[in-house]
C-alpha cells in the first residue's frame, strides 16, 4: 500500500508534491483535486452549513497554543483540511467528547476515523451461584 504523503529530502511534509504552506494557500476546489475520490465528491456537492462553520471557525484559529482550547464538533463525517493541521478538535463518539490533534499525516482522512465509537468489552469471570451449576461445585 502505497501513502500519498511522503517527507522531504530535508524532513518536510508533502501531500501529493505540494508542501503544508502550498496546500493553505490553495483554494477548496484546488485542495478537493488532490482528496480521494470519496471525499472530492463530499466537497464538490457543498459542504452543509455546519462544515461550512467549522471550516471557518479553523481558519480563525492559530494552529500552535490551541492544545487548552479545542474545536468541538459533531461532524465525524468532516474531511481533514490543509487548514486543520495543528488543530485541536473534540469530536463526539456518541457518548463523550475524544481530543484528537490533527497532523499532516491525516488529510484526505475524515475526523470520524480518529475516534472509535465502540469499545472492547471485557467481562468478568461468573462467580459461585452465578449459574445454576456452579452451586455444585465442590469447594473441598
Amino acid at each position: 500500500m502505497s501513502t500519498d504523503y511522503q517527507t522531504g529530502r530535508e524532513g518536510e511534509f508533502t501531500y501529493r508534491g505540494h508542501t503544508l504552506d502550498e496546500l493553505r494557500d490553495l483554494e477548496l476546489d484546488e485542495v478537493a483535486e488532490l482528496l480521494p475520490a470519496r471525499q472530492r465528491r463530499s466537497i464538490r456537492r457543498g459542504l452543509t452549513a455546519q462544515q461550512e462553520k467549522l471550516v471557518e471557525t479553523a481558519g480563525e484559529r492559530e494552529p500552535e497554543g490551541t492544545a487548552n482550547d479545542p474545536i468541538r464538533t459533531h461532524l465525524r463525517d468532516m474531511p481533514v483540511l490543509p487548514a486543520f493541521v495543528g488543530l485541536t478538535f473534540a469530536v463526539y463518539d456518541g457518548h463523550e467528547f475524544e481530543r484528537v490533534e490533527v497532523e499532516p499525516e491525516m488529510l484526505g482522512h475524515y475526523l470520524g476515523e480518529f475516534v472509535l465509537t465502540r469499545t472492547s468489552v471485557e467481562h468478568g469471570q461468573a462467580g459461585i451461584g452465578a449459574t445454576r451449576s456452579s452451586k455444585f461445585v465442590p469447594l473441598k
